[in-house]
């Protein structure tokens, strides 16, 4: 399949980029960027900050305006657009019927739009077919969360499924690279925690409660949890860790039942050969000091959950760390898994 990138010229547009170029399924046609790097080619517009050379074959292709005249040759686009942009330009592609897969915030909550990670919720693409962007219903948006809500939701789904979550108490160390490029001033993060992202902790509850919810009908019935979240940035590259704390509405038997309990969890993508799945989705760390961004975010081509320190608390029922790669299996990396599900399941053709 022939597919285009918005924002490409972005963090997360690079990130798509680096992802996409050896896919076996598809193939990058188009980049689109904002007006000042629109008629350039890709090498002479980008700032190129991945760790592996900008491929020969895309460095020369044409940065087009992100509109679907412009991108009318592909059969759908992944979105890194800022939200500031996001809203307008996303719609008008799904209008002209061609797909967005995003990673922009601004859909995230529209109760006809999936909120998808695919070894948690796959069902919910059934909302699609509710979307009214295109008379046909040949375009439409599919998001994934945010770069927290993504390793918290993959934690939770195994016990909320078998304890009932009821409240939740988190603190996030997330990543200098989730703040994007330029990103955070050096001489305020150098030998430094910054315990405050603006606009992040709000996204935490809404987002984990309507992936962890019940697919009934035409909407998405949502678990009632309560949620304090904490989020701080240090200085660490990649991976965005969270210590969380557990109450259920069943109090497990022990931490050897947690463990089993994420041991046993059907991963429903599981048979389906998705290029980008993990061969592993949950590594469970015994040894008390894993894991660690360093050593793991990018085990599986960065795409697994690694989950330590699970052990009994006295006011909560359980207490855990868990750590994903945030701009891949967060970002990026889950966006493309999510397009790879939705063509396995006949949405992209």
């Amino acid at each position: 399949m022939n597919v285009g990138i918005l924002g490409a010229t972005g963090a997360v547009g690079q990130k798509f980029i680096r992802l996409l170029v050896q896919h076996p399924w598809f193939t990058i046609t188009a980049l689109g960027a904002s007006e000042r790097s629109a008629g350039k080619p890709y090498a002479n517009a980008v700032n190129w900050i991945e760790d592996v050379p900008l491929p020969d074959q895309i460095a020369h292709l044409t940065v087009k305006h992100c509109t679907p005249d412009a991108l009318d040759t592909v059969d759908f686009v992944f979105s890194g657009l800022d939200p500031s942009v996001a809203t307008n330009i996303e719609a008008s592609f799904a209008k002209a019927g061609i797909p967005v897969i995003s990673n922009a915030k601004n859909y995230r909550q529209d109760p006809k739009v999936p909120l998808l990670i695919p070894e948690v919720n796959p069902d919910h693409i059934s909302l699609i077919s509710h979307q009214d962007f295109s008379h046909d219903g040949s375009g439409w948006i599919v998001t994934n969360p945010n770069c927290v809500a993504v390793p918290l939701s993959l934690a939770l789904k195994p016990l909320h499924d078998q304890f009932g979550l009821e409240n939740l108490s988190m603190t996030t160390l997330q990543a200098l690279s989730g703040a994007g490029y330029p990103g955070v001033p050096s001489l305020d993060i150098l030998a430094n925690v910054i315990p405050f992202i603006s606009g992040e902790e709000p996204k935490i509850a809404p987002e984990t409660q309507k992936i962890l919810g019940t697919l009934n009908a035409t909407q998405i019935d949502q678990p009632s949890f309560t949620v304090d979240a904490t989020c701080t940035r240090v200085h660490t590259l990649n991976g965005h860790m969270a210590a969380v704390s557990c109450r259920f509405s069943t109090k497990p038997n022990s931490v050897e039942q947690v463990i089993q309990t994420l041991k046993a969890y059907p991963n429903p993508i599981a048979d389906l050969d998705l290029p980008t799945s993990p061969a592993q989705l949950y590594h469970l760390h015994e040894q008390q000091n894993y894991p660690q961004p360093r050593l793991h975010a990018d085990r599986d081509k960065g795409m697994s959950l690694h989950i330590g320190r699970i052990r009994e608390g006295d006011f909560f029922h359980i207490n855990f760390v868990c750590m994903a790669h945030n701009t891949i299996r967060g970002a990026a990396g889950g966006a493309v898994l999510n397009a790879e599900l939705l063509h396995k399941k006949g949405y992209l053709n």
